[in-house]
């Protein structure tokens, strides 16, 4: 897949943001609907509205009332001068009604000797520009919050008696009623009625309304306060968002860029930037790629090597076949010919045994990779290659001599690992092969199997002439062959060791060769070691 880096915000960043941001908008959804809050203020200037509705039918009905033949009836004049007087301070619409429903008293209007006079609020003066545009977006905003929803409409009544007023009937009952009323766009109606009584006789109604225009500054004031704050809240957030996204992204993206170029210019220039001292799991990912890239690297120059290597192998005796078939094709003589054919015939047998360890060396790594690790007790695998090798050996063979803490069979005698049992059993049985090629006829080859606290340790000991001083780490590489003298040419390929070698490391252990040496320094053989995890 093609890298494409752009001066965008980046997937990651745009979901980081719709997180926190729809978050944090969902909370402030939820603060600015305010319903409890709005209901505590309408029920608040409910009983406010009461309280004063009761004040003044108390006056009025003190102050008020005329008394006619022993019976006691409101005195209209001096109601409607008391209401007016009464209301002057406050913010309310005032009806008065009498015992029969006839409206008395309305505070909008002013009776006088012209006529009558609708009063009626004068509008806000002209708000600024800046303050309109404040007032439209805050209309659009609280718009989604139909608060006033769930209440009954107010109509303006055409008649002006009780009975185009419940609140009134009912309070010419004797009972003190209130209602909530919806105008639509220009908020709500809080209505109060309660009786006017003279010694509970009732005289009338005394009904006062008022708008919700105070209770909307209150709760716009709210609103406000909490928008700036949530404005703040909101800069706040998509910053610390994009900042907690680009250390994120931003690394993650020269990552995803390094391991581009690794794939598309595959040179070792390609380095993976190193974020490890971020602390972090993408600085565990920077480690895990720059040692991934490092055992790619590792593994290519292997391959590299170990192509040249088989080229380099597989020239010399093919060489020798192109010569030797030259030869036979110019010769006469059939003793001679016969000595080619040998030759040919040993080429032959040399370059079938080298193609096979090198089939088998170029399938280990994947083979290992497959391969599940099971317990394998070492000390049952050792003296079953001993009996084989021994069941196997002339006369004139080095003898195995096997040392074990315990029996075979048993737990200190076991030795169990964790490991493939095959290749375990291909470790030793080329260690023991090369052993064997190296030790005097008639000697003895000790091998010894041993706990280590945590691990097992197996020594290999025969009585040849050693390993070359400075060889020791040599004899290990692909293709090296220091055999012993009188020893046929070709007979080993030298891939033994290293891949002894190769299957000790995959299985967590190591391997060296040292020389054994008397107290003089006299060499009396070469040693072997094995270290290997115990189960």
């Amino acid at each position: 897949m093609r890298l494409r880096l752009r001066w965008r915000l980046s997937p990651l960043t745009r979901r980081i943001l719709t997180v926190n941001v729809l978050t944090l908008v969902l909370l402030g959804i939820g603060v600015l609907y305010l319903g409890e809050y709005q209901d505590s203020l309408v029920t608040a200037n409910i009983e406010s509205l009461k309280t004063e509705a009761q004040i003044f039918a108390a006056a009025l009905g003190e102050g008020a009332v005329d008394q006619q033949r022993a019976t006691f009836k409101l005195d209209p004049q001096l109601a409607r001068e008391m209401m007016r007087r009464l209301v002057e301070p406050t913010k309310t619409r005032a009806r008065l009604f009498d015992e029969h429903g006839k409206l008395i008293a309305d505070t909008n209007i002013l009776e006088g000797p012209g006529g009558t006079v609708q009063v009626s609020q004068l509008p806000a003066p002209d708000a600024s520009l800046f303050e309109r545009i404040t007032d439209v977006v805050y209309g659009a905003v609280i718009g989604v919050f139909p608060w006033q929803q769930g209440f009954p409409r107010y109509v303006e009544p055409t008649t002006d008696n009780a009975d185009s007023y419940p609140d009134a009937v009912h309070a010419l009952a004797g009972d003190v009623a209130h209602s909530v009323r919806t105008r639509g766009n220009n908020g709500l109606i809080l209505t109060v009625a309660v009786p006017v009584q003279h010694y509970r006789k009732v005289l009338g109604a005394v009904q006062l309304s008022i708008g919700s225009r105070d209770i909307e500054k209150a709760i716009r004031s709210v609103r406000i306060e909490f928008i700036k704050v949530f404005l703040g809240a909101l800069g706040i957030t998509i910053l610390l968002s994009i900042y907690l996204a680009g250390t994120i992204a931003q690394p993650i993206r020269r990552l995803a860029a390094a391991a581009e170029s690794v794939r598309r210019r595959p040179t070792r220039e390609a380095a993976i930037p190193d974020l490890t001292g971020r602390h972090d799991e993408i600085g565990d990912l920077s480690g895990a790629l720059r040692e991934m890239t490092a055992a790619l690297w590792q593994r290519v120059g292997a391959i590299e090597r170990f192509a040249a290597d088989v080229a380099h192998e597989i020239k010399n005796p093919l060489t020798s076949l192109k010569s030797a078939i030259e030869t036979a094709s110019r010769l006469n003589d059939r003793e001679k010919e016969r000595k080619l054919l040998a030759l040919v015939l040993e080429d032959v047998t040399r370059l079938d045994r080298l193609i096979s360890d090198i089939s088998d060396a170029s399938r280990l790594d994947a083979d290992l990779a497959r391969d599940e690790f099971v317990p394998v007790p070492l000390g049952k695998l050792l003296a079953t290659l001993v009996q084989v090798n021994e069941a196997a050996a002339k006369e004139e063979s080095p003898r195995l001599l096997l040392s074990l803490p315990g029996e075979p069979g048993t737990p200190a005698g076991d030795l169990p690992v964790p490991g493939i049992e095959g290749r375990l059993v291909q470790v030793f049985r080329n260690l023991i092969a090369n052993a064997v090629s190296f030790s005097p006829p008639g000697s003895a080859i000790r091998i010894a199997a041993r706990r280590d606290s945590r691990d097992v340790v197996i020594t290999i000991d025969d009585q040849g002439p050693g390993i070359p001083e400075g060889k020791f780490a040599a004899i290990f590489e692909r293709f090296y062959s220091e055999r012993p003298r009188g020893e046929k040419f070709g007979t080993h390929s030298g891939l033994g060791l290293s891949i002894s070698k190769q299957i000790v490391d995959n299985h967590r252990g190591k391997i060296w060769a040292e020389n054994r040496t008397d107290d003089r320094g006299q060499v009396l053989g070469a040693r072997f070691v094995v270290r290997l995890p115990a189960a």
